[in-house]
């Protein structure tokens, strides 16, 4: 049952709540024999507004080019970051929110949104004027992330970059907060070999955090760059990739409660080797999931990350269903409303066509049959045509 206020009023056996219930009234009722109630699924890592696709560059990566090597030769994100330049806010908006109805009809109700793709304070705004934008208007979750450390703008060193960053790109957006008119929860930087040292990474991080800005970041993807000992020290609320993280990495984040926020679509797309989700669940470090969403990697399927989690990086589907709810919504710092189906908290749910929950993350690809309804705060946001008529099996 859930509240007016979007909020779930009541949970328990289906006698015992129509009997609570039996004088109130209700805007719908929806008629769930035979399916699974899910808690809507938090995409807790996505670059999703952007210009100028990269479908490109995939020839190029199946025939052996590495990501360093593309962006190297004018590719990856400076081939972004020219089109992003270039585009309209209003442009921005239109492919954005398309993006997210994709999200959405997957079944994700709290979506973690970068910018990233402009380099330069008029761009990183522009980015984040196109993320309030959706969320004012748009009946889907965000967790909004400033990332204009994403990579080196051409012209610049790091060092060049990080002072831009810290002298005029955060004091221009906690003037904007303060205002109201940006609301951003969190700071990333791209903590990489020939991107942002750790040196430049701890003053951004630090800089971020020093105007209230969660930090939540990217951090040991390609090289060992010690991100999850740093991030641990910062009090991060997440570092995300981590497929090359130290052992000394992982003890760090479980004592410091920093969640490990891993992709594997993009261990699978760049041909990485997969990050170590077995060994950081058994050193009890909380382990959460996103699609990666952006040029590089195309996914807006949850469920496929989930299915992804559990073949190529041994996770059970239990830890990866655990992954993609309450601990990606820890991950941004939202456990406390999102993630879960309990009293109190945030009414979002998905509704599948199955009587076992496990087909979600069984069928790989299979959730556009699958899915009847995402709601968000008590509102169905979609429901699929087909609702009831298909078979999960």
């Amino acid at each position: 049952v859930v509240c007016r206020d979007g909020c779930i009023k009541a949970v328990g056996q289906a006698d015992a709540i129509c009997n609570q219930f039996s004088g109130a009234t209700f805007e719908r009722v929806i008629d769930c024999s035979g399916k699974c109630v899910l808690p809507g699924l938090v995409d807790a890592h996505t670059h999703p507004v952007w210009a100028g696709d990269r479908v490109h560059e995939f020839a190029m990566k199946l025939a052996g080019a590495s990501y360093m090597e593309i962006h190297e030769a004018g590719g990856g994100i400076h081939f972004t970051v020219e089109h992003t330049r270039k585009a309209t806010e209003e442009e921005l908006f239109n492919t954005f929110k398309h993006r997210l109805e994709r999200m959405r009809r997957a079944g994700s109700t709290l979506v973690e949104c970068k910018s990233g793709y402009g380099l330069h304070l008029e761009s990183e705004l522009k980015m984040l004027r196109v993320i309030e934008r959706a969320k004012r208007s748009m009946d889907i979750g965000i967790s909004s992330t400033y990332c204009g450390a994403h990579s080196v703008p051409r012209g610049k060193t790091a060092t060049e970059a990080t002072d831009d960053i810290i002298n005029n790109h955060l004091p221009k957006l906690k003037e904007l907060m303060l205002s109201g008119e940006l609301h951003v929860n969190n700071i990333d930087v791209f903590c990489e070999k020939g991107v942002f040292d750790l040196v430049s990474t701890r003053r951004i991080l630090q800089a971020g955090k020093d105007i209230g800005l969660q930090i939540n970041f990217h951090g040991d993807e390609l090289h060992p760059m010690k991100s999850a000992e740093l991030g641990a020290e910062l009090g991060a609320q997440a570092i995300s990739h981590l497929e090359e993280v130290s052992d000394e990495g992982i003890t760090a984040m479980a004592r410091a409660k920093c969640a490990a926020v891993l992709l594997p679509t993009t261990a699978y797309m760049l041909r990485l080797k997969q990050p170590q989700a077995r060994k950081m669940l058994d050193e009890g470090v909380i382990v959460a999931l996103g699609s990666d969403f952006n040029p590089n990697a195309y996914c807006f399927s949850m469920p496929m990350v989930m299915h992804l989690a559990c073949v190529n990086m041994k996770m059970s589907m239990n830890e990866a269903l655990a992954a993609a709810t309450i601990n990606a919504a820890y991950a941004l710092g939202k456990s406390d409303t999102h993630g879960s189906i309990e009293t109190g908290k945030q009414g979002d749910f998905v509704i599948i066509n199955s009587s076992r929950w496990e087909h979600l993350v069984y069928q790989f690809g299979g959730h556009e049959a699958l899915i009847d309804y995402v709601i968000v705060k008590g509102k169905v946001i979609y429901q699929n045509e087909r609702c009831g008529t298909t078979s999960s099996y």
